[in-house]
């Protein structure tokens, strides 16, 4: 009897460890996500109402990285945009046309971007599963650069932030 109990503590312990550890990486990844530390790219033309583009994101661990390179991808197509370049891309601008736009929508945006918010419904693909070792950088002692190509429905999601009132329609300002 006393061999069962002590296994199924033990069994107890494990899960617990395995569940705190889980938490404390998602953690370290939204506390480098809040810095929206990122660079973005064109990385090729997708189909038609979507961007495919490549997201450098910079965190201690690289498998931290490529799990934050989807947040990083609608940010940066919301608030940044991106320049052209090879492989037919062209410039694009970021769907907010306000520089503060995130700040006056700060609640709406902590939801939609926490994990697995609605944020998800609008990155179709990436290459997590198969990032490049060129695409994964050490920048510095403690710091890792890691490019992840990721597709974004755009127009999905300027849809979506038009019906939340976050954005206004193309057709308004006419």
């Amino acid at each position: 009897m006393k061999k069962v109990m002590t296994k199924s503590v033990l069994l107890i312990l494990a899960i617990l460890s395995f569940s705190l550890t889980v938490n404390a990486q998602k953690r370290k990844a939204n506390k480098d996500t809040e810095k929206w530390k990122y660079e973005i790219e064109c990385a090729g033309t997708g189909s038609q109402g979507t961007y495919l583009v490549k997201v450098w994101s910079y965190s201690k661990k690289p498998k931290i990285a490529i799990e934050q390179a989807k947040k990083n991808a609608i940010h940066g197509i919301i608030f940044k945009g991106f320049s052209g370049g090879g492989q037919g891309c062209t410039s694009q601008k970021a769907l907010a046309r306000t520089p503060s736009l995130e700040f006056d929508h700060a609640d709406f945006f902590k939801e939609f971007f926490k994990d697995g918010g609605r944020y998800m419904k609008f990155v179709s693909s990436s290459t997590d599963a198969s990032v490049g070792a060129g695409d994964v950088l050490k920048v510095s002692k403690k710091l890792y650069k890691v490019g992840v190509v990721v597709s974004v429905q755009k127009d999905a999601l300027r849809k979506d932030l038009e019906a939340a009132g976050i954005l206004k329609g193309l057709a308004s300002g006419f």
